[in-house]
């Protein structure tokens, strides 16, 4: 699926994929290996597998004074 070279890993965890298609106010993005990636850093990867959200724990947030 990916053009470029050298081709993109199977997987988008390498970071190393690049963008194709960008929809900020739908809150996700086609990569070129075929993932989609969520603005909550969740993932839907070609092969029709789930990565959730990596969310920080809430006691780790910075509170504003």
């Amino acid at each position: 699926m990916c053009s470029h070279q050298p081709s993109c890993p199977s997987s988008s965890d390498d970071h190393s994929t690049h963008v194709v298609a960008a929809h900020p106010e739908q809150g996700w993005s086609l990569l070129c290996d075929g993932a989609i990636v969520f603005d909550d850093s969740g993932e839907l990867l070609p092969d029709g597998r789930v990565i959730a959200p990596h969310r920080v724990p809430a006691e780790r947030l910075a509170m504003a004074a």
